[in-house]
């Protein structure tokens, strides 16, 4: 393993440009009782610098979710009235959707059924665009080829259940397992926590920014849309995934100082970013 310490360089933003050179990113996620995550992956990427951000979610909660940020594109798929989240009848939909985007995030509040599966494992196997996975597309993901970049963005019980193992053996051996699974699966692995471990098997850095305040519902979510939007700006996968995860702590450090680590929400995230950003581009 080759420890990675330098941060990269930020995505250029060219004086002449318009909201197509920051690319258009797709977020696929959403169920009842569960806007809310893909709201927060949405504002991730907003704030992340996409041009055009899109919401793809059940058709039942695009009203909640296109109310939470007017600067969305929402795009209603259909339902599974039973489980309340997205159904296998929507793909089609959603392969159409996929045209035209530079970045996907799947999983914000996606729930699980069959119907989930189904979309999760069509969509990582067949659109080649670069994909962040995590959440509930990582409960229903099966081992199969990527047809794109992909980066999985598991906590360490999520990783634990995809190796087959404990949250205690996770935490013992992070890097290693982490690195391991990474050159094995041939994806990037964003291994969250303290340290958040981001390996694609051979390079390992270590996140050295965030704090305990950030151990909050939709926290993980906003880091999602993050990565996505560095994805879509051009940034190479692994260079996306460890610049998001430093953004994404800063915000942390930053609201926390402000707000107290009790007080802070994951809806505090993407309004610290701005912040988080100046400080980065110093």
């Amino acid at each position: 393993m080759r420890m990675i310490d330098q941060l990269p360089s930020a995505p250029v933003r060219p004086a002449d440009a318009h909201k197509g050179t920051f690319g258009r990113v797709l977020v696929i996620g959403g169920s009842r009782g569960m806007s809310g995550a893909t709201s927060l992956a949405g504002l991730g990427a907003l704030r992340g610098g996409a041009g055009l951000v899109y919401l793809a979610v059940p058709s039942e909660i695009l009203p909640v979710v296109a109310a939470m940020e007017p600067s969305y594109l929402t795009i209603p798929l259909a339902t599974d009235e039973e489980h309340g989240c997205l159904s296998a009848d929507g793909l089609k939909g959603l392969r159409t959707a996929c045209v035209g985007k530079d970045a996907l995030a799947l999983g914000p509040g996606l729930g699980q059924s069959r119907g989930v599966a189904t979309i999760v494992n069509s969509l990582f196997s067949e659109v080649s665009q670069p994909m962040v996975v995590d959440a509930d597309a990582l409960n229903v993901l099966a081992p199969q080829r990527a047809a794109g970049p992909r980066i999985l963005t598991p906590h360490p019980g999520e990783f634990a259940r995809l190796i087959g193992s404990d949250i205690a053996t996770v935490q013992q051996q992070r890097a290693k397992l982490a690195a391991e699974f990474a050159a094995a699966h041939r994806v990037i692995l964003v291994l969250k926590g303290q340290g958040t471990v981001v390996t694609d098997g051979d390079r390992v850095a270590i996140n050295r920014t965030g704090n305990p305040g950030m151990a909050t519902g939709g926290s993980g979510d906003v880091l999602t849309g993050l990565i996505a939007a560095l994805l879509a700006q051009g940034m190479p996968a692994f260079e996306a995934a460890q610049l998001g995860a430093h953004l994404h702590g800063l915000a942390g450090d930053l609201a926390a100082a402000e707000l107290s680590q009790p007080a802070l929400i994951a809806s505090d995230l993407p309004k610290f970013l701005a912040q988080a950003w100046q400080r980065y581009l110093g």
